[in-house]
This record gives structure tokens, sequence and C-alpha cells, in this order.
């Protein structure tokens, strides 16, 4: 089975992008080619879809000044065999309802009734997970969860009442910035800024499953987001030190659980060890640690020493559930 193909590249997605619209300008080819492409892509890109000698034949310059395609239809967008099989997979998976119709998700079936899927959820045994994961079938969960991914992508103001994880009722008004799933706990959050008076107050997470109410204030908030000037404003002001080491492929296991995470990383060429310096939401903080407590002896957390002493803390509790208490033991085992 052929997984790698041109017609799935990157360039070949820029030029079919371009190719939609029946008429474009030269403005728009460089910007398509600065968001989608790579970094030095608009260095020989453009040459070759803006009509001169050497371009690929895809536009035609018209007397306006504006570039018109050659074909009379878009490309036709083409499935492979592994993406009908990956799509047949992907619809028993009970989230595909938050972002699809029943109705779409019925035809879809029927379209690839012939379609062997690619996997079966049941080959997936998951360790290391919560079974409090969010109830996707709900239907008052589902339109929750729509109304937060509609706010999202059209930057809308909403009323929200929602229960935070202290059991506290919590109402007011958010523009919710991004959507986020978490493996570990199975459950969809969003990133969101409180307002007052149409102004940013303070920023946080919202839990989808704990929402009892959205809705739509038919406003947009027109300030611009940065979502590195939020994420950075909710950081840790002290990184977790981290020594990480290579037995049982740990630094491979350790760069990928936290690939999306800012890591400043030095090794110590004398013992193959590595020093990460990991820095995470605050509110992530409880998250984080049993990540990091989930790689067992092949790490070792330096600091801050909160973080240490929760470490510390929490492997004594387990330690006491399955074998009783023994200070001289853990003692010994923490040095302390």
């Amino acid at each position: 089975m052929n997984i790698f193909s041109e017609i799935y590249g990157t360039y070949f997605r820029i030029a079919a992008k371009l190719l939609e619209n029946e008429v474009t300008e030269e403005k728009n080819v460089h910007e398509t080619i600065l968001r989608d492409g790579f970094r030095d892509s608009v260095l020989f890109l453009p040459q070759k879809l803006i009509p001169n000698g050497e371009d690929w034949g895809l536009f035609r310059r018209s007397s306006d000044n504006m570039l018109r395609r050659i074909t009379k239809k878009a490309p036709v967008k083409v499935l492979t065999k592994l993406q009908k099989m990956w799509l047949k997979a992907k619809l028993s998976d009970p989230r595909i309802r938050l972002f699809l119709e029943d109705e779409v998700i019925e035809d879809l079936k029927n379209e690839l009734a012939d379609v062997k899927p690619l996997y079966h959820h049941e080959h997936f045994r998951l360790t290391d997970r919560y079974a409090d994961h969010d109830d996707y079938s709900d239907e008052k969960y589902i339109a929750n969860f729509r109304a937060a991914l509609d706010a999202v992508k059209k930057r809308k103001i909403v009323d929200i009442s929602f229960t935070s994880g202290h059991g506290k009722r919590v109402s007011g008004r958010f523009v919710m910035l991004k959507i986020e799933f978490s493996p570990k706990n199975g459950k969809f959050r969003a990133y969101c800024y409180r307002l007052s008076n149409d102004r940013i107050k303070n920023s946080g997470l919202i839990n989808i499953g704990r929402i009892d109410t959205i809705t739509d204030t038919g406003r947009i908030f027109r300030t611009p987001v940065s979502m590195d000037d939020y994420f950075s404003s909710r950081k840790c002001s002290a990184p977790a030190v981290i020594r990480v080491t290579n037995e049982r492929n740990g630094v491979e296991r350790f760069m990928l659980e936290f690939a999306p995470y800012e890591k400043h990383t030095v090794r110590d060429l004398e013992t193959g060890q590595y020093t990460v310096e990991l820095w995470y939401d605050e509110q992530d903080e409880t998250e984080v640690l049993i990540m990091l407590l989930s790689f067992g002896p092949v790490i070792e957390i330096l600091g801050p020493e909160k973080l240490r002493a929760q470490a510390k803390e929490r492997l004594m509790r387990q330690y006491e559930l399955l074998y009783g208490r023994n200070d001289n033991f853990t003692d010994k085992l923490f040095d302390v």
C-alpha cells in the first residue's frame, strides 16, 4: 500500500488551495505560501505559481493583472484507500459525534460500507488513564461542545455557567481561544479569557464536561489575541528541572511525552544523562506531576523543591497503600 504520495505533499496542497478560486491575486499567493508552506518556500515557490518564464503553467495573468487558473474546475480531492480505511475506523470513535452531525456520519458509513477499517478500538489497551472520562454520547455535552467550538472558531463572546473542580458554581462572560483534548484524562477543555466590561480580566481553563449552559451574546471579540501571550501569562515562574537517563529508552520516551511543552535540554557527555528544564501551565501542575511519576526510576525531579516534595508525598502514599507504613524504608528511599 502506497502511504506517501506527492499529491498529498505541502506544495500540492498549496497549489490546490489557490486553484479553488477561478481568480486570485498575486498577494494571495504569497500570503498562502507564507501561512501553509515551509520557512524557505517563499524563496522559490511564488516563481513557480506566478506566470513567468519558469512557472508550472497553472495560472495565466489577465489584463487586469489578476491570476486566472487554467483549469475549468477546481482540483478534485481524491481519497486513497488508506485514508478511507482510517476514516472508517474514526467513525467508530464516540468523539466523532462532537464534530459531525448524525446524518453526515450515517452517510459516510454508507459510502464506506465496503471499506475495511484501518483498526478497531479494541486493538488498543490504554494504561495510566483516568476512568472518569467525559461522556461523549451525552446530548447536552455534545451541544455544549459544538457551541464552544463555534465560539472558538468565530471568536464569539459567550456567557458560560459551569461548576469548578472544587464544586463551586461559576458564571461569567468569556471569549474562548482554543479547545484541547487531554488523552490522560479523556476530557476536552477550553482555554479562555474572562471578560469584564468587554476587557480581559483574567485567563483560565474550563472543562467542557463541567459546563451547565453556554449562551451566545451575539457579539464578537475584536481585540487581537496571541496564544503565545496567553500561555506566557500562565507559565510557571520556575521550570521543573528533570534528570533523564536513557535506561529503557527513557530519553526518547520523555521527549515524546512532553513534546508540546517548552523545554531547555542539556546533555552530560560523560554520563549520557539529560537535564531538562520544563515549563508548564501552573494549573496543569498535578497532571504534569503524574506524567513525570509514570517514568519511575528513569527520571529524577531535581526541582523546584515544592514539586519534588509533592512527588515524594505521592510515592510515600502509594508505598503505604501497597506495603503499609515503614518509616525506616521510606527515609532511606527518599534520602531524607
